[in-house]
């Protein structure tokens, strides 16, 4: 990866096989150095039992996957903490920038939600700690714009809001990939 883009976007559906192949791009990575390091960015909150579940068997079955890489729980403040982990040998593993804008939109407390522009510019600074980070970077996000309108006022503005993010990452980031069914389709690439 490192060799061919310096950022990658991964999106697709639930189960297309996203996360997977960030993974497989930190094991490379890791495996090209003894120095190198990769460091998974975790978004994802436990608000229930199934959630929680999920989280531990992502971590289970990360561990077994690609050991040695460092997992770090960040639900809101994500380009703080991409700019405060990235260095020239470690490649850095956002998963997933959907469960952050949902963290962003819909937080645990009445009245602690982002207003429009303020989710708009976190979507900016994470774009800006892209583009200045140091080593590579990963990002995983769910393609949701596929499907058929949805009903409800929020579940439409929260489509709009990630479709809006979606782009703005495509654009910071070097090379975009859509996965479907654990296939990778390359729809934008540096060389």
């Amino acid at each position: 990866m490192a060799d061919r883009a310096r950022s990658e976007f991964i999106l697709g559906g639930q189960r297309s096989g996203k996360s997977r192949r960030a993974e497989v791009l930190a094991r490379q990575w890791l495996e090209r150095s003894p120095d190198h390091r990769a460091v998974l960015i975790a978004t994802g909150q436990a608000w229930d039992g199934e959630m929680r579940e999920r989280i531990a068997r992502h971590q289970r079955d990360r561990a077994e996957r690609v050991p040695g890489m460092v997992t770090v729980e960040e639900p809101v403040a994500l380009a703080q903490t991409l700019r405060q982990h990235s260095d020239n040998g470690t490649l850095i593993v956002v998963d997933c920038l959907t469960l952050w804008l949902t963290n962003l939109l819909m937080p645990a407390l009445p009245g602690e939600a982002l207003d429009e522009p303020a989710v708009v510019a976190a979507g900016h600074a994470l774009c800006e700690a892209i583009a200045a980070a140091p080593g590579p970077v990963v990002l995983v996000g769910n393609e949701i714009g596929l499907g058929v309108i949805p009903l409800g006022h929020e579940v439409r503005q929260f489509v709009d809001a990630l479709g809006r993010l979606n782009q703005n990452v495509a654009a910071a980031c070097e090379r975009v990939t859509l996965m479907t069914a654990g296939l990778p389709l390359t729809l934008k690439d540096p060389t």
